[in-house]
């Protein structure tokens, strides 16, 4: 688990460095790409006789984890990663406070919600667009927890994963083209792109099956509360993102919160896989 955390939040950070010369609608693209190719040719998905269920659950996941990625990306390139995590995080919280069996457990919301006014109260150089992108992210990572669970019911093994990734990169694909995609004639690029993708999405996907099948749910979910804090560190360090000790009191109330929330939630409330 600590694995999979460190490496899909120095994926970000190296994606983050590469800002500067590579938009970042083309560096989600090109991590959705490369995780796509590396998990159709690992699962080689059974595309035939499924049903119309199969079908909308794995197009709505695909949708999910682009959409996921793209907003979370484009937070990124306009407020501090550790900043934009913990604002992103607002959905999986939300969505397991909607597991709470006792009132009292809302104190973890009440505690979440401190922490993003903290976050609010420190405007400069917080741009409000970043903020919005990063709670779009936040939904779509909600969204993503639920599909995920219904299609890891419907498709087995890494089947539906490989063809939501493949629908993902698609749907990515429309606003790369916009940008003119020139980028990726650099084969540095082009290396780089995948290895974000290596670093964002296979290493963590592999260390997350791995911990499953040796962690209780509940274990799972405290050490993804960690995001937030492993993010803003990765951004300090490989980004050289310094927060200001109101932002780091913030990123501790949400993770403070995440972990609370967690172990209040009901059972069957599904774990959050890292999905940036």
């Amino acid at each position: 688990m600590l694995l999979g955390i460190a490496s899909v939040q120095l994926g970000a950070g190296v994606a983050k460095n590469l800002f500067d010369e590579v938009a970042p609608t083309t560096i989600v693209w090109l991590r959705l790409a490369t995780s796509s190719l590396i998990l159709v040719v690992l699962a080689r998905p059974r595309l035939r006789g499924r049903s119309r269920e199969e079908w909308w659950t794995v197009l709505g996941f695909g949708a999910a984890l682009g959409t996921m990625n793209w907003a979370i990306y484009q937070s990124f390139s306009r407020i501090p990663i550790g900043v934009a995590v913990t604002f992103e995080f607002a959905g999986p919280l939300l969505l397991a406070a909607a597991g709470f069996r006792r009132g009292r457990d809302l104190a973890w919301v009440a505690l979440a919600g401190l922490g993003v006014v903290l976050l609010g109260a420190e405007r400069e150089g917080l741009d409000p667009v970043g903020v919005a992108f990063a709670l779009l992210a936040g939904a779509a990572w909600a969204a993503y927890i639920l599909l995920s669970a219904r299609t890891g019911r419907l498709w087995p093994g890494l089947d539906g994963l490989a063809v939501a990734s493949v629908v993902a990169t698609l749907l990515i694909a429309p606003a790369l083209a916009t940008i003119g995609g020139g980028e990726l004639s650099s084969t540095r690029i082009l290396l780089l792109g995948a290895a974000v993708g290596l670093l964002s999405s296979v290493v963590p996907y592999s260390a997350e099956l791995v911990a499953l099948r040796r962690l209780p749910a509940a274990t799972f979910g405290v050490l993804m509360s960690l995001e937030p804090a492993a993010a803003a560190l990765v951004g300090l360090v490989v980004v050289g993102e310094d927060l200001q000790p109101a932002q780091w009191l913030a990123i501790g109330c949400v993770v403070a919160a995440s972990i609370g929330a967690t172990r209040a939630a009901a059972p069957g409330v599904p774990a959050a896989p890292a999905p940036d």
